[in-house]
């Protein structure tokens, strides 16, 4: 429980955070009734939704499209109503961030919930359609996945716009270290000293100094997704975005069963989006296993005897999901929980996401880049043109992953 606090009935936030499980509770069984369907519709990116309840009004944005984003990650609504709105209070998450957002988690610590502005709510619903398809592109992105917006008023109280969305470092209950990386230097170094606190602290580009990511085979793979990421950003002209950062030891077991057939077989399946899981009559594929199995290194012996998996070779099938493997520029995911932000290397498990990517490149930026170009002369700084701020935050990948 170190860096949360649990928002219980004497806490400040209680009554704030009571009223948002309620209006979320409320607006996903509405948008359960109606939703089902594959692709959202133009006008439900714009879509807004206004349920009344006593002593508040909960107002929801593009329901049924953040809807559509959950089942893609396989977050069925069940899940999501039950770690979101259940009787265990939320906590409170405290780091040594220096945003003025509030910052709640879900008991179970699978869920971010934090307070934003009305320009940066703004600043995703107008990008939100552009977002969508830059995910459906590409599945497994590493993007920050939002999954609700919200407004809450409180009549002479309180409005506040606040986003749900898939906490990067789940389950975390053996990570102990954590980074924010931008790719600069100025600024970015963190004293890891908490002074006795129950803070967490969250490391920067400085602190990481000496160290590297060890990916193994994935490295190709996450440099090239950073990339598509970061000239998505671009695009949209934003700068400032973070590379959150985490590891922990894989145990013995779980190095030894990430080369097991069954758990290849339901990796493959998960890592496809196929809709069912693998069965005696529509098992996945020969080649598409083949391929993994070349990835992966070779089966256990012991693990694949007995198994009784069978594979059929449907060879239209197949090379249409190696196709669409290869388009969508998807790898093979770990079998556990959030695996999108999960990747296993040779030795360790890292957790990474892209975060905070609603700072946009406008005058204030463009004047604040001038001053730190006179203060801190021929260094690197945040504060820089979208197009300096992707080219340097890949390179800092490639230099930091082997």
């Amino acid at each position: 429980m170190v860096g949360v606090f649990e928002i219980n009935p004497e806490h400040e936030f209680y009554q704030l955070t009571s009223m948002m499980k309620e209006g979320m509770r409320s607006s996903v069984q509405t948008t359960g009734d109606t939703s089902g369907q594959d692709t959202p519709a133009a006008e439900q990116f714009a879509a807004e939704e206004t349920q009344t309840h006593e002593g508040f009004q909960m107002q929801t944005f593009a329901a049924s499209v953040f809807a559509q984003q959950r089942r893609c990650l396989d977050i069925t609504e069940e899940e999501y109503t039950t770690s979101l709105c259940s009787d265990q209070c939320y906590l409170q998450f405290v780091s040594n961030s220096k945003s003025k957002a509030d910052f709640f988690v879900t008991n179970d610590k699978r869920f971010f919930l934090k307070t934003q502005s009305k320009r940066e709510v703004s600043f995703l619903l107008s990008n939100l359609q552009a977002y969508m398809a830059h995910l459906e592109k590409y599945p497994h992105s590493l993007m920050v996945k939002f999954l609700g917006v919200h407004r809450i008023v409180i009549p002479n109280q309180i409005k506040k716009y606040f986003i749900v969305m898939q906490s990067v470092f789940y389950p975390d209950d053996r990570i102990n270290i954590r980074y924010d990386i931008k790719g600069c230097e100025v600024g970015r170094r963190s004293n890891p000293d908490t002074g006795g606190k129950q803070i967490i602290k969250v490391l920067k580009d400085n602190n990481f100094e000496g160290q590297t990511i060890a990916f193994g085979q994935e490295k190709s793979w996450f440099a090239h997704q950073v990339k598509v990421d970061a000239a998505f950003l671009q695009e949209l002209n934003v700068l400032d975005y973070s590379l959150l950062l985490a590891q922990q030891p894989l145990h013995r077991d779980e190095l030894d069963g990430k080369h097991s057939l069954a758990n290849l077989v339901i990796r493959t399946t998960k890592s496809l989006d196929l809709e069912d899981s693998p069965t005696g009559s529509d098992p996945p594929t020969v080649p598409l296993l083949k391929e993994t199995l070349g990835e992966e290194g070779s089966v256990q012996p012991q693990a694949a005897a007995g198994e009784g998996i069978p594979l059929q070779e449907k060879e239209t099938r197949s090379d249409s999901e190696l196709q669409e493997f290869h388009e969508h520029h998807r790898r093979l995911l770990p079998n556990c929980k959030n695996s999108n932000h999960v990747i296993d290397g040779p030795e360790q498990r890292y957790f990474v996401g892209i975060i905070d990517i609603f700072t946009v490149y406008g005058w204030k930026k463009r004047l604040e880049n001038m001053w730190k170009s006179l203060r801190y002369p021929g260094r690197a700084f945040s504060t820089v043109s979208p197009a300096k701020y992707s080219g340097r935050f890949c390179q800092w990948i490639q230099d930091h992953s082997q």
